[in-house]
């Protein structure tokens, strides 16, 4: 056993803490999902059309995926389109490598 292994620094912890929250519910994961496949923004009503479920609720988790930047928003007057921040999501499947002590490759920020 290596002593000298260091933990994952505590801003990073806490980053990929919050993108697995985020990801800790399976609307959260269908709203991904379907912005991901889709390929082109959707407003909160079509996300409801297709998921089934209620519209405060489809935006409640919007909004934590916002928060966490994995969907972007953009801002049409009084409506709000939603799409794949596919940068952030990209990187998503290296935190759990990360996490798991190997090298965190080369990417760019998930902005």
């Amino acid at each position: 056993m290596n002593e000298d292994v260091e933990p994952l620094d505590r801003a990073s912890a806490e980053e990929y803490a919050s993108w697995f929250k985020a990801l800790a519910d399976a609307t959260r994961i269908q709203i991904v999902s379907l912005l991901a496949r889709r390929r082109r923004p959707m407003s909160v009503g079509e996300i409801v059309e297709v998921s089934g479920v209620g519209q405060s609720t489809v935006s409640h988790h919007l909004k934590i995926l916002a928060e966490v930047r994995f969907v972007l928003v953009d801002r049409r007057g009084a409506s709000s389109l939603y799409r794949i921040n596919e940068n952030c999501v990209g990187r998503f499947p290296t935190a759990a490598d990360v996490v798991m002590g190997n090298p965190v490759p080369a990417a760019p920020a998930c902005e």
